[in-house]
């Protein structure tokens, strides 16, 4: 099964080896081994000498943990949204009690900066910008590095998602001033479903001890002084910490910058592949198209979820349909962590077959 959704995302038979791996004490000195190298690894894939926190819980669980460690009820943030994931971030913060200013754009687009300038411009009393960095829903990647300049101009916090981006896809934690920087275990890095990890900035330290939104579970305080000891505040997921401390060595051994021009090269070849197709692109502007996914619109009379299935049920390609509003009108190609050129090439292969069985004619060369 070629599976490109963009999470969970495939994971190298040596990592799901390690996941198979017997518990040990969680409380004893092995495991402070094992998270003490997870998180050096991790802060090199961040850029950062922040701490960087592990938490046994979803991306979702992640933001939940940025929001209600830096705000408290009634702080005024400004949601830069640009797909169900920025909006998803927005709702956590709202339901939290924050007031929520939006700076939305249709899907497919990518935030401006000086938009984002002018926002806080005509909001001075925000305390906090929330950006997602990679929008999974529509495949566009903000311009982050300047977003963060914008931010860092009006002297706010910037909790950011990087859920999809941060591992294939450069993420600079502190050149960029970044406060908060979320990822998730199961996209770029190639382990399963079950750790998020939160970078903390001393910016963002600082406006913890003021923050005053209810925690317990996602207490980032909490999770920094039992990780000084080798330990987290409640019991870990052992078995997805084995398998990340592999996918890490697997990942510096091909280096940084491999890893992001191996996207980079990928996430062109996919882009180039649809199109070829006779299919468009719903990234507006492709200087923001994403490389570790591409959202495809749906040509005219497909039936989307009908094309999908085929896919799967009969070539063995396995796509995610969209999200929200976007739901029956594009579909996803996830290619992000452990993607070769090949899995693409059968993917595009895969699609050049499927489609005049669902009503399309793709495009010839």
């Amino acid at each position: 099964m070629n599976l490109r959704v963009p999470g969970p995302t495939p994971c190298p038979p040596q990592v799901l080896a390690a996941s198979a791996r017997q518990m040990i004490n969680h409380r004893g000195r092995e495991f402070a081994r094992l998270i003490g190298v997870v998180v050096e690894r991790l802060k090199r894939f961040y850029r950062t000498e922040n701490d960087v926190l592990v938490l046994t819980a979803s991306g979702t669980g992640g933001l939940e943990a940025a929001i209600v460690n830096m705000l408290s009820p009634g702080d005024k943030v400004l949601a830069v949204v640009i797909g169900e994931f920025g909006q998803r971030f927005a709702e956590i913060a709202a339901v939290y009690g924050a007031q929520v200013e939006r700076l939305e754009y249709e899907p497919g687009l990518a935030a401006d900066p000086d938009d984002v300038r002018r926002a806080l411009a005509r909001h001075p009393d925000v305390r906090a910008v929330l950006v997602t960095h990679n929008e999974t829903s529509t495949g566009v990647t903000n311009p982050l590095a300047e977003i963060a300049q914008a931010v860092r101009e009006a002297d706010k916090l910037l909790l950011v998602d990087a859920v999809s981006s941060l591992s294939s896809i450069p993420v600079e934690t502190d050149a960029w001033g970044l406060d908060v920087v979320v990822s998730g275990s199961q996209k770029g890095w190639m382990v399963p479903p079950g750790l998020a990890f939160v970078s903390v900035s001393p910016r963002a330290w600082e406006a913890y001890r003021e923050a005053r939104m209810p925690r317990v579970y996602l207490d980032l305080g909490r999770h920094k002084r039992y990780l000084e000891r080798g330990q987290t505040p409640w019991t870990p997921a052992v078995s997805v910490l084995y398998a990340l401390e592999v996918a890490l060595e697997m990942m510096e051994q091909e280096g940084m910058d491999n890893i992001f021009a191996r996207h980079a090269r990928i996430g062109q070849m996919t882009r180039e592949g649809v199109k070829a197709l006779g299919l468009r692109l719903l990234a507006a502007d492709e200087r923001y198209a994403s490389n570790t996914v591409t959202a495809v619109r749906v040509p005219e009379g497909v039936d989307e979820r009908a094309l999908r299935r085929l896919l799967e049920d009969e070539y063995g390609v396995v796509l995610a349909g969209g999200q929200g509003a976007l739901q029956g009108k594009v579909f996803r190609i996830g290619h992000l962590g452990w993607v070769t050129e090949d899995d693409i090439r059968q993917t595009l292969d895969a699609l050049a077959q499927a489609l005049p069985r669902v009503g399309y004619e793709p495009a010839r060369a």
